[in-house]
């Protein structure tokens, strides 16, 4: 039986392997890159649960048996799944540190919502990939300057992606899930208001105040204004 230890060693080998050029012998049949299009079309089709080697085969018109002579499981294959679902970074704009912070959080929450499903396998223990490794040497170069420890920098991509990730979780019912919350609450605050009177007065005012579905980029502003304040801090500590 394979052991956690086999399963990362061969996500490892799947996500690292050198492309082999002129090896001799007969060509194989099915690629790595054709398999994982083909989860991942049955993933943006019909949710990740329904990705199985045995769908990903009947897709490839081949035996569920033939694919593991280029997978051995399926959590090899989650891992090459999310690190092609992300791909890499784009390129960071002119500017600030929080400027190029913002961008990162915005084109992650972007690219992650191309493929919804790889919020769940970016939260799920997994060995990171070239792809995903790109992301954090992006993150990172744009804090290269700040008066952080390397533990700090992780921890501040860390809030970011996972603040973009929420907010994808949060349109998996639709594009305004702020909007949608407040139409079905709408006839119970009308009846109740005065027992939620917090309540119904918050979302009356962000629907003046056309404040909703703002959270994104809210919250990436809140936690930039947080990790400034801190350097601000540290900056004004040094010299006194």
């Amino acid at each position: 039986m394979a052991t956690e230890h086999d399963s990362v060693a061969a996500s490892i080998e799947l996500l690292w392997q050198e492309p082999v050029i002129g090896k001799r012998g007969p060509r194989p049949k099915f690629t790595i890159e054709g398999i994982v299009a083909a989860a991942t079309a049955i993933a943006d089709e019909d949710g990740l649960d329904a990705v199985t080697m045995q769908r990903v085969a009947e897709r490839l018109g081949t035996a569920k048996m033939a694919l593991y002579r280029y997978v051995p499981g399926r959590a090899e294959l989650d891992a090459v799944l999310l690190d092609r679902a992300l791909g890499g970074p784009p390129a960071s704009p002119e500017g600030d540190w929080r400027s190029a912070l913002a961008a990162w959080t915005l084109a992650l929450h972007e690219r992650s919502l191309e493929h919804p499903w790889s919020v769940t396998l970016a939260q799920r223990p997994h060995v990171p990939g070239p792809g995903e490794l790109a992301w954090y040497e992006s993150g990172l170069r744009a804090m290269g300057d700040l008066p952080l420890s390397g533990g700090e920098q992780l921890d501040v991509l860390a809030l970011l992606a996972g603040h973009a990730q929420s907010m994808v979780r949060q349109r998996a019912g639709g594009p305004h899930p702020e909007l949608d919350l407040a139409d079905r609450l709408g006839p119970v605050l009308a009846a109740r208001s005065a027992d939620y009177p917090r309540t119904s007065a918050a979302f009356a005012d962000a629907a003046r105040g056309g404040g909703r579905d703002a959270a994104l980029h809210f919250g990436i502003d809140r936690l930039l204004a947080g990790v400034a304040a801190l350097i601000a801090e540290r900056t004004d500590r040094a010299r006194a």
